[in-house]
């Protein structure tokens, strides 16, 4: 039986309303010690704001944080995964996304956060298992002669035997379907 989201994410979020200043934002990620708030107009979730947001557009960029609105440095466009949704899913938006947390939200509202941390603390042997797949793009696995089992990044489901086709890791039946669409 996988693990969900909602097993292991983290609570309580931590919000800050997108007309506060950066100010105010890096007080309360401090507070919060997880280096992240969600971003809210009244209940609704407009984007996110990290530490490392605050650092690379406001002390870099030389700003004042009691000046500058969150709004304005914000991530406006972010993932986020639903709560009934497996780890694996979580930690390949993650991947996908570039990211180290995401929001979890439930019909438009904000549940929880999952982090790569709340993933480790779980399930250590899937952050091995991705870090191994991560090293196993660097290098084919027809140039090593290994094959693996694993989640095909085109459709999604777990196969007994994945390969690297065209920088992707793809089943079977979806080398199939790509070979006939050419």
């Amino acid at each position: 039986m996988p693990i969900l989201v909602k097993d292991i994410m983290s609570k309580p979020v931590y919000k800050i309303e997108d007309n506060k200043t950066v100010q105010d934002a890096a007080r309360k990620i401090k507070e919060s010690r997880r280096g992240f708030l969600v971003v809210v107009k009244g209940k609704k979730p407009v984007g996110v704001l990290s530490d490392s947001d605050i650092i690379g557009r406001i002390v870099a960029g030389d700003k004042k944080p009691s000046k500058v609105k969150v709004k304005d440095v914000m991530t406006k466009y972010f993932v986020s995964i639903n709560s009934d949704d497996d780890i694996l899913s979580a930690v390949r938006k993650m991947k996908r996304g570039n990211v180290h947390r995401l929001p979890v939200i439930d019909n438009g509202k904000i549940v929880g956060v999952l982090s790569l941390t709340d993933v480790a603390r779980t399930s250590p042997e899937m952050l091995d298992l991705l870090e191994y797949r991560l090293k196993m793009k660097e290098t084919p696995p027809e140039a090593t002669g290994v094959h693996t089992s694993g989640i095909c990044d085109n459709c999604g489901d777990y196969v007994e035997d994945v390969k690297f086709v065209n920088d992707k890791w793809i089943c079977e039946d979806c080398r199939e379907d790509l070979g006939s669409e050419s």
